[in-house]
C-alpha cells in the first residue's frame, strides 16, 4: 500500500487548493490575523496561488511552486518584512483556521503541527 502523504489526505491538488484559499480568507477575515495581513497586497490572488503552488510539493505532491520559480527557499521574500513571534502566531492561527475549514482530521493535523511550527518559526526575524 502507498503511504498517504498530507497532500493526498487532503484531497491532492483541488484539496491543496482549497487549503491555500482557506488559510488567506482566514487571513483576510479574522481580526486576529489584522498585523500580518498589512503584510500582502490588497488582492491575494498571486499569493494564494504561491502557496498552493508550494503546499502541493511541501506536502508530498507536485512540486508546481519548484518548476515554475527554481527554487523553494522561502527566506529571502520574507526578508522585506519584519516578522515577530506574535506575527509567527497570527499565522499560525490562520493555518489552524484554514484546516478546520477544510475538514482536515484530527490525526493529520497532529502529523502537521510540528512541522508547521518550525516552517512558520523559520520565518522569524524578529525576536
Amino acid at each position: 500500500m502507498t503511504e498517504q502523504t498530507p497532500y493526498h489526505l487532503l484531497g491532492e491538488d483541488e484539496g491543496i487548493r482549497t487549503l491555500a484559499n482557506a488559510f488567506y480568507d482566514a487571513m483576510d477575515d479574522l481580526p486576529e490575523a489584522e498585523h500580518i495581513r498589512k503584510m500582502h497586497a490588497r488582492s491575494l490572488t498571486d499569493v494564494k496561488e504561491k502557496l498552493y503552488e508550494y503546499l502541493c510539493g511541501w506536502l508530498g505532491g507536485p512540486h508546481h511552486y519548484l518548476e515554475k520559480y527554481g527554487t523553494v527557499c522561502l527566506t529571502d521574500p520574507h526578508k522585506p518584512y519584519d516578522i515577530s513571534e506574535s506575527a509567527r502566531d497570527q499565522w499560525l492561527y490562520c493555518w489552524d483556521k484554514a484546516l478546520d475549514e477544510v475538514g482536515a482530521s484530527a490525526e493529520l493535523k497532529g502529523m502537521l503541527k510540528e512541522p508547521i511550527f518550525r516552517l512558520a518559526d523559520f520565518m522569524v526575524n524578529q525576536r
